[in-house]
């Protein structure tokens, strides 16, 4: 495995380039025009290996039932993690805010038609409805489409918070507060965190501790150095409102670039809950 810090040097500094001058408020806009040139480094071609193993392996944590269960992927680009979760009995929605995105997903959706590998009903599961939505996460319009009560049982965040602006973490981590269902699990394959927070971003750099100080303070904004590290020190004691880190381990695959030199993973995969 090459090192996914050099990996793709060029890749990496367009993207710098293309968000290092724009407000944060026209970021949305600013992955849609990538999405229309073409520009999708980060689209690997089929679903999360460490989502599928996840899945297949923890049946403890995500048992296979009759009942009609909704997930949840935001960013979901062209939807390989959204027609996993389908193929595997979920409602599967799956939002973006580049239209172009989610034009690319409708044509894969159509092009892969339940088949292969990734996308066959699972054994002992009904297949899930997909429905994908251009909107905004931090907005409530795109909930109008979904079925029920506006909270989701599984949601996967995969390279979505580390497409955002570290400002906005504390909203990040409030909406997830608000749309876990009661019982659900939030799951974050946490990357890149390999990278040093004074590198920038996108991606920026998302060590395990990031999630842990953010995800259990929702809401909360949190001190950082100039550098862009963390100060733990400063951080308070979790909210009332806070989700619980009730996994957290190493996946045995990912994709290409949560490898390092080495050939180990450098990706973690933490799952979270309401308290109970």
């Amino acid at each position: 495995m090459s090192d996914p810090v050099d990996q793709p040097t060029d890749a990496r500094a367009r993207l710098l380039s293309h968000f290092e001058a724009k407000d944060t408020a026209a970021h949305p806009e600013a992955w849609d025009e990538l999405w229309a040139d073409g520009f999708i480094p980060w689209d690997k071609g089929f679903p999360s290996p460490a989502l599928a193993d996840l899945l297949e392996q923890r049946k403890d944590l995500f048992p296979t039932t009759k009942e009609r269960k909704k997930a949840f992927v935001p960013g979901c680009g062209k939807g390989y993690d959204v027609l996993l979760l389908s193929a595997w009995g979920y409602d599967a929605y799956g939002l973006d805010f580049s239209p172009t995105a989610i034009e690319r997903a409708k044509e894969l959706e159509k092009e892969v038609d339940g088949k292969g590998p990734h996308y066959e009903t699972q054994q002992g599961v009904t297949k899930g409805k997909v429905v994908w939505v251009t909107g905004d996460f931090f907005k409530d319009d795109f909930l109008e489409v979904v079925d029920g009560e506006n909270k989701f049982d599984l949601i996967y965040d995969y390279t979505f918070l580390s497409a955002l602006n570290p400002s906005m973490r504390p909203a990040w981590s409030s909406r997830y507060n608000e749309l876990l269902a009661p019982t659900g699990k939030l799951i974050c394959l946490e990357f890149p965190t390999y990278k040093p927070p004074s590198t920038g971003g996108p991606p920026w750099a998302l060590p395990p501790k990031i999630y842990m100080a953010h995800l259990p303070r929702p809401g909360e904004k949190l001190l950082y150095e100039e550098d862009g590290d963390l100060l733990e020190s400063k951080l308070g004691e979790p909210s009332n409102r806070s989700l619980t880190r009730i996994e957290h381990f190493q996946p045995q695959r990912t994709h290409n670039v949560g490898y390092g030199e080495d050939g180990k993973v450098t990706d973690w995969i933490s799952v979270w809950s309401h308290k109970r």
